[in-house]
């Protein structure tokens, strides 16, 4: 058996390897670039993939729906191997001949028009589903720069609850405080800890997903930049343009494409002609012929009554999937505005109150440390000044979140003028 001494070298070079491998995997991935940078580098995420791919499938389905019908080749031989004179094929009757099915009732200038709709109402919904890209990837990178803030916020708390825990002790061995004193101190300290691994598990799972979005299989480190600084600028904001909404587009040229629908349903009840030439080869006579023939089906049973009121009622939903997109829009514009109002007077009173509650516990820390005050004041205080400091950040959070809602209502790229 082996003794444990042999194993300790192994060990300490496998740890060391791990190690560096570890090392190396952490340096391998890359921190995010800026908010537009990265946006634009976001081209082929699986969302925006699948948008494009819906639009060229609408423009493969636009470009069948101009084929025309295929001719139809045949060759028919008659009188031939009975009985009789129609032994063998002395009498046989050979005919080649060619049809050509004529669509009637403008059928194809009404598929060709519902196609070209159907291209717009797709490139209308990738134009949407790229604003809403854009709008969650902005509040993702957000997230995970507050998920970054958080966690120093978390290790300033922890700085400051170790102080706390070296006055209580010392204070303890003064006898100027009682030994319960100094264990109060410590648990606030292990709750401190405590916040900060679940910070760092926040910043971990807000990068993943972060990366997730962008389309990147390694997960970023950090932010090359910042998004929550702008979140202190005070500046007026124009109102969106309903009518310029992506998702008020999207609507609009889905009902316009259902309307071209209802017309190829409607054109379907014309019959169609089928026209046919060929040539006969008369094997008795030692003959040919010209054969010909018109073909029309008759309209009795079968007038697509059914396929119109089904697109009919296609096209009523439509109708009022927009009536329903423009009042959504008209309304979230208003809202967004008195949002990021709110947002902006809420980092204002954020910041003041921060401020006060650092003051706050700075005097609360030297009266404790006089004597004149006690340790549950103290840590009351502590916990007032990390409520403040996360209140201003989720202040700021919720503006950048207003803001980029602004934008994605109109159409715009949230955070434009990030260089």
């Amino acid at each position: 058996m082996s003794s444990p001494s042999r194993w300790r070298p192994r060990c300490a070079v496998w740890l060391s390897t791990s190690a560096l491998a570890l090392a190396a995997g952490a340096t391998a991935a890359a921190p995010a670039p800026p908010y537009s940078v990265l946006l634009r580098q976001a081209e082929r995420a699986p969302r925006l993939a699948e948008a494009d791919a819906a639009v060229d499938q609408a423009r493969g389905l636009a470009r069948q729906a101009a084929a025309r019908p295929n001719p139809v080749v045949g060759v028919e031989v008659e009188n031939f191997a009975g009985t009789g004179p129609f032994q063998g094929t002395k009498a046989a009757e050979t005919t080649a001949s060619l049809q050509q099915t004529l669509e009637l009732g403008g059928k194809r200038a009404a598929r060709i028009a519902a196609g070209r709709a159907d291209v717009v109402a797709a490139e209308a919904r990738s134009a949407q589903a790229r604003a809403d890209f854009a709008f969650d990837l902005a509040d993702a990178y957000a997230r995970a720069e507050a998920a970054d803030r958080r966690l120093t916020l978390a290790r300033d708390s922890l700085g400051l609850a170790q102080e706390d825990a070296r006055i209580a002790a010392a204070l303890v061995r003064a006898g100027k405080e009682a030994d319960v004193r100094a264990v109060q101190a410590r648990a606030a300290l292990k709750g401190a800890q405590a916040d900060v691994d679940a910070a760092v598990a926040g910043r971990a799972n807000a990068l993943e997903k972060l990366s997730a979005l962008a389309g990147v299989s390694e997960a970023f480190t950090s932010l090359a930049s910042s998004l929550l600084a702008r979140a202190d600028r005070d500046e007026p904001f124009r109102t969106p343009a309903p009518a310029a909404s992506p998702t008020v587009a999207s609507a609009e040229t889905a009902r316009n494409a259902a309307a071209r629908r209802v017309k190829v349903e409607q054109t379907r009840s014309a019959p169609d002609l089928t026209v046919s030439l060929g040539l006969r080869r008369l094997a008795g006579e030692d003959a040919t012929a010209m054969v010909g023939g018109v073909s029309v089906p008759l309209p009795v049973f079968d007038r697509n009554r059914g396929g119109v009121s089904a697109a009919q009622a296609e096209l009523r939903a439509a109708e009022a999937r927009l009536d329903a997109a423009r009042l959504d829009a008209q309304a979230d514009a208003r809202a967004g505005l008195v949002r990021m109002a709110a947002a902006q007077s809420r980092i204002r009173a954020a910041h003041e109150g921060e401020t006060a509650a650092e003051e706050a516990y700075r005097l609360t820390r030297l009266g404790y440390q006089g004597g004149k005050l006690p340790l549950g004041e103290l840590l009351v205080a502590r916990r007032a000044l990390t409520d403040a400091r996360t209140q201003t950040l989720d202040a700021q959070l919720e503006r950048l979140s207003a803001e980029a809602e602004l934008a994605r209502l109109a159409g715009a790229v949230p955070f434009g003028d990030q260089p």
